[in-house]
């Protein structure tokens, strides 16, 4: 080839990677774009508390978050950048479950057994930062907007009554419990008023005069009467019109919901049926487990028997909320000190251990972990402090791993530091990314000494298979027949819970279809990934480096941790 060819060729490849990195340019930069205006517009709607929720409000999102996903779906992927491909699934994933969410109607069941929207509104006070005047007159005007904001649910409730769209009334026998404390005889006893107990210095005593007296008013007038009337609704026509039947595939397009959700929570394509079988080996896998441990705590008796010591000792259990409270930070505080020989990077923001709220901790779960609203405040797991006797000490490891750390806190604090990823992947909950981490860090803590007795042990098993059990009474309740009474027994006989805590737990998955499955199956994802590291990496397979792996980019879809953790593989084996 002479020269002339030679430099023709050249200035042609040339062109050729131009037009390509030209195209590249203009689809990441397009795509850039787009998302930015759609957090922007979902921003907009939350910056309206309490939100328009009217039909024409709900209609018009609708729209536009369809014409959305059009837009991003046009946009040539292949074309994106590793991380850009990543946020374009996970704002593909976000804008689904909107527009399936308004699809299926689920607006009008704004409720689950254990939360409500009345919930999100009470937690408005400790949501704010009250700085100056400005920010009490904020506060003011969205309680102003509470009162049409209730009515407009309480007419989507109404709607699915008369649908026979609606929470089945067995998981709201005692619900109006929780609207109550939202009642108050004075508005200074009310919950809503207590930015106003104590307030910034840096707002004139005659402006702190004039804001109260508005305060007191508005909740006088306005906000307590809203409640009233949603608490008259629940308890005179919702719980007595409610359907008695408690399976999602019976409500209108209700076998399509629940594998909507299916996929929704556990990012696969699994049906019911999958799930279902797979809970039943998982079961049958970890019942083995706990006989070997009750061989070890050398029991007399079988099994079942040995639930049953652990439900009914005294010894297992904490004689004061503040003693179950001191236990848990104990814990807390183990799992802390184990932190950097399995990770390689830690969050800066602290977390807390304080009581689930009296008010909904009747039938709330055993515990939460609840991150920090803003930069100054903390995260906090949540332990349960309500009925003593149905809170075993011996389940707390496995529970304080699962929510505080390594579990959801380390998780959700290290994504949130990521200051380079886009809002939506900050802020977008992949269930079973998150709760399957979860739950594999509850396994991780045999390896970091945590389980120091047989008890422990068991505990953490009888956590495992809690799991398990919910891949199996969850599907069976929705789609198989299986009635409550079934579901409580099945769990009875597999798990070392109490009845009280396996009542509150079936009540959750009856009212909240479909996202219980996502902890085991993230949880058997995580570790078959872990089980391939160690298998392709042998001796130089480092557990920090793995974990960096799977929390680098934040909550993502299953699929895509599976090709984050291929890649990491082979960048282990090419030695960078």
């Amino acid at each position: 080839m002479n020269a002339i060819k030679i430099t023709c060729l050249v200035i042609l490849l040339a062109g050729f990677f131009s037009s390509v990195s030209d195209a590249r340019a203009a689809s990441e930069q397009k795509f850039q774009t787009l998302i930015d205006a759609i957090w922007e517009y979902e921003s907009s709607l939350r910056d309206v508390t309490p939100a328009d929720i009217s039909p024409e409000a709900l209609s018009q999102q609708h729209k536009r978050f369809s014409k959305y996903l059009t837009k991003l779906e046009a946009i040539d992927e292949s074309q994106l950048s590793l991380d850009d491909r990543i946020t374009f699934l996970m704002q593909q994933y976000r804008l689904n479950n909107i527009i399936d969410e308004y699809k299926f109607g689920s607006y009008k069941v704004p409720i689950t057994s254990e939360y409500g929207f009345h919930s999100a509104l009470a937690a408005l006070p400790g949501q704010m930062s009250f700085k100056n005047k400005e920010d009490y007159q904020t506060y003011l005007d969205q309680l102003a907007g509470i009162p049409a904001y209730v009515d407009q649910q309480i007419d989507y409730m109404q709607q699915g009554l008369n649908e026979g769209f609606t929470q089945p009334q067995v998981v709201l026998e005692g619900y109006e419990e929780s609207i109550s404390p939202l009642i108050s005889e004075a508005p200074e006893k009310s919950t809503f008023y207590t930015p106003f107990e104590s307030m910034s210095e840096f707002v004139g005593s005659s402006s702190q005069q004039s804001l109260r007296k508005q305060a007191r008013q508005i909740i006088n007038d306005d906000v307590t009467p809203a409640f009233q009337r949603f608490y008259d609704f629940m308890v005179e026509t919702y719980i007595p019109g409610a359907r008695t039947d408690i399976a999602a595939k019976n409500w209108p397009d209700g076998e399509a919901y629940y594998q909507n959700r299916i996929k929704h929570y556990t990012t696969t394509d699994m049906t019911a049926r999958e799930i279902h079988d797979l809970g039943l080996r998982e079961v049958k896998r970890i019942r083995q487990q706990m006989k070997a441990v009750v061989k070890d705590a050398s029991f007399d008796g079988d099994v079942d028997a040995f639930i049953h010591f652990l439900r009914t000792d005294e010894q297992f259990y904490a004689t004061s909320a503040r003693a179950l409270l001191k236990e848990a930070s104990f814990i807390a505080k183990k799992a802390d000190a184990q932190l950097p020989r399995f990770f390689e990077k830690l969050p800066r923001k602290p977390y807390g251990v304080a009581p689930v709220p009296d008010d909904i901790a009747p039938k709330y779960t055993t515990g939460r972990y609840i991150h920090a609203g803003s930069e100054t405040q903390p995260g906090y797991y949540w332990v349960n402090t309500y009925a003593l006797d149905k809170r075993p000490l011996y389940a707390l490891p496995a529970l304080t791993l699962h929510e505080a750390v390594p579990g959801h806190h380390l998780q959700i604090s290290l994504a949130s530091e990521m200051e380079d990823l886009p809002p939506v992947r900050q802020e977008t909950y992949i269930s079973a990314f998150g709760e399957g981490w979860g739950l594999y860090t509850e396994f991780l803590g045999v390896e970091m000494g945590i389980y120091e007795t047989p008890y422990d042990h068991f505990g953490r098993l009888s956590y495992e298979m809690w799991r398990a059990c919910r891949l199996v009474v969850d599907t069976g309740m929705h789609m198989f027949g299986w009635s409550r009474q079934e579901a409580i027994d099945y769990m009875m006989k597999n798990t070392a819970l109490s009845e009280h805590n396996i009542k509150t737990e079936i009540d959750r998955y009856i009212s909240w279809p479909g996202q219980a499955l996502s902890y085991k199956i993230g949880e058997i994802k995580i570790k078959s990934l872990r089980e391939k590291a160690e298998n392709a990496l042998g001796s130089s397979f480092d557990v920090r480096k793995f974990h960096t792996a799977v929390l680098e980019h934040g909550s993502v879809p299953l699929f895509i941790l599976e090709q984050n953790i291929e890649r990491f593989i082979e960048e282990q084996q090419a030695g960078k």
